[in-house]
Parts: C-alpha cells; structure tokens; sequence
C-alpha cells in the first residue's frame, strides 16, 4: 500500500522529524541511545565496541574510517527497504506505514527509536505493531531460519520498549531471494532488564565515565586509528596500571607460544599419517585433507626454473613507498599503522 505518515507511538513522542538533514539527525541520536546502538552498548556488537559509541556519544570520536564491506551492506540494504516493506504487506495482508521521524520514549527521552515501518491490522486506521527490516547474507539462512538472531532482536525489543507496542515484526531478505518473516512479542522482563543496563551505560556517558577498553577486533580497529600521535612522545604512565597488564600480556603470550607449538606437533602428526595421499579417511568418512593447493612457492620456483620465471614475469603498478616517506614523511607517518612494542627484559649481570 501506498505510504502515509501517522502520529506517535502509544509510549512515545517525535524527537527529530523525518528528513532531517543528516548532521542534525546525528546530533539528535547523540542525545541517547537508539535500536542500532544497543549491541554496541552491550558488548554484543562485531562492528562497535562500547568505547566506540560511548565516544560518539560524547562527540569526541572524529571521523573514523568505514569499511567498504560495511558502507555497501548499507546501501543495498537501504535500497532493498521499500521492496521488503511492500512484499511483506502483500504475504501478510497487513497494512504497512512509515513513521513521523526519530521517536523517544515518553518518560525517559534518552530512549530512542528510528523504526523502519509501522503496520496496521485490516480494517484499522492506526498502527498496532512496528516492523523491522533486514537485509543479510544467505551465510546468515540457517541462522534466521531458527528464528530472529540476538541482535536484531534486541534492536526490536528497544523499539518496543520505546514505542509501547505489544509486538514487532521482522522481516528479513537473506541472499536477496530469500524473505523470512518473524514475529516476535512483547518480553516484559527483558525490556526492564535491557533498560536497566542500557540506562547504566548512558548514565556514564552523562557523567563522562568511559567504559574500559575489551578485547574486541571493534576495539582494536577504533585504538589503531583514535589518536593524532606525536613523534615520539611519552607518557609517564602510573607502574601499579602498566606493570601488572605487562605482566599478564607476558604470560599470555607464553601460553600462546604453548599451544602454537602444540597446534604444530599435532598438525605434524597428522600429515605423517596422510604420507602421499591427500585426502585421508577414517570410520567411511573423509578425516582431514592435506592438498597440494596452497601459497605458491614463487621464489622457490624462480630459484629452480629460473627462464620460465622470466618468461612469466611482469611489470606492475604499486606504490612507491620509501620515495613518499622521503618526500612526504608527515603523511607517510599519517597513513601509518600503530605497532604495539615490548622489548625484551634485558638480562642482569651477575
């Protein structure tokens, strides 16, 4: 059906109209904590650590590089949106809106929603459900036949929590021929829980309280790229902080080494027993695999057959990196990743 505009949601109130200008829509997200934002505050997120959005939040993130894998995902998925939105009207036979703009909750305004669409039952005239929208790979199939995965939904419990709806559906096109439809209903106790630790995250964003850097590829990905660095400048860090975490990054490396060695004398052991074959069975099944299939050894081949490898050898474009360091050493150190160092204890002499 054609889309028309309606008012809030039961719970909610309209904080940003839609087609806000993309900064100002920016800047009213950072006044709390939206769907998008809640695995991330979590620590449930892949792509955003909580230090990550909690530094968005306080408008002291910069611009960040964005992956093009990511940036693409979102594109198409924003451009399948209309398409997914009208299928799925058309295979319930509900009703299906968009909203008046960004949402937030009646009686705590750090609430925030921006719902894809919202649905109406036949033969009424206002919404009684939202409906979210999902675009993902067919990896994703087996998943999202099971059900709706964690993350979105928690995303659509918060917009139910901020919206007051009984309901939410999700309607996701998996492989871009695929689209499965979940309903998901109102889970009183998992609204208060996830309001009770997502208020405990933007309390700390309110009082300036960052959360502690995780382990995570997001967190590793955001320190690499965070600082302006000066070269060679130092920090006189407090030894009671440093020292133990050397301590401990000592011994982790130590069961690194460890289990290296082990993963390779195991691996070694099963190669003997594969000898010249490739494939290796056990119990009518194929065990394990050591095909002639991997890197190829090309300085070991232009070593042994070196007129052949002139033969096969080409020119190619690349960058010349040592003349931009030579020419432009303050945007070669830019572009430049950050390398975590610790020397080696040196020895005392007896």
């Amino acid at each position: 059906m054609k889309a028309n505009r309606h008012t809030a949601a039961p719970a909610a109130v309209v904080v940003a109209p839609s087609g806000l200008e993309r900064e100002q829509w920016l800047a009213v997200r950072r006044q709390g904590v939206g769907g998008s934002d809640i695995a991330a505050a979590l620590g449930m997120s892949r792509y955003t650590s909580p230090i990550e959005l909690y530094l968005d939040k306080v408008g002291e993130l910069g611009d960040m590089p964005r992956s093009p894998e990511l940036v693409e995902a979102a594109f198409w998925g924003h451009q399948h949106e209309p398409t997914i939105a009208k299928v799925f009207a058309e295979r319930t036979g509900l009703g299906v809106v968009e909203g008046p703009g960004m949402l937030a909750h009646v009686d705590r305004r750090w609430m925030l929603a921006n719902v894809d669409r919202y649905v109406i039952e036949p033969g009424e005239r206002t919404p009684s459900s939202l409906l979210e929208i999902k675009t993902r790979s067919a990896f994703q199939l087996e998943e999202w036949l099971l059900g709706v995965p964690d993350g979105p939904a928690l995303q659509t419990h918060w917009y139910l929590a901020v919206t007051g709806y009984a309901h939410a559906h999700v309607a996701a096109l998996l492989g871009g021929n695929r689209l499965l439809i979940h309903r998901i209903q109102r889970d009183e106790g998992l609204i208060e829980h996830l309001t009770e630790l997502v208020g405990r995250f933007w309390q700390n964003v309110l009082n300036r309280i960052p959360p502690p850097a995780d382990g995570s590829e997001a967190t590793r990905e955001l320190l690499a790229h965070l600082y302006d660095v000066a070269p060679d400048s130092v920090t006189v860090a407090d030894p009671a902080t440093v020292l133990p975490l050397l301590e401990k990054r000592a011994a982790v490396k130590a069961r690194e080494q460890e289990v290296a060695d082990e993963l390779r004398l195991v691996e070694n052991q099963l190669k003997t027993a594969a000898g010249e074959s490739e494939i290796v069975k056990a119990a009518g099944e194929t065990a394990f695999t050591w095909k002639q299939n991997g890197t190829f050894a090309a300085k070991r081949f232009a070593d042994a057959h070196p007129a052949l490898a002139a033969k096969y050898t080409h020119q190619v474009d690349a960058l010349d990196t040592k003349r931009l360091a030579a020419e432009h050493p303050e945007l070669f150190r830019k572009f430049r990743a950050r390398r975590l160092v610790v020397p080696a204890k040196k020895e005392t002499s007896c």
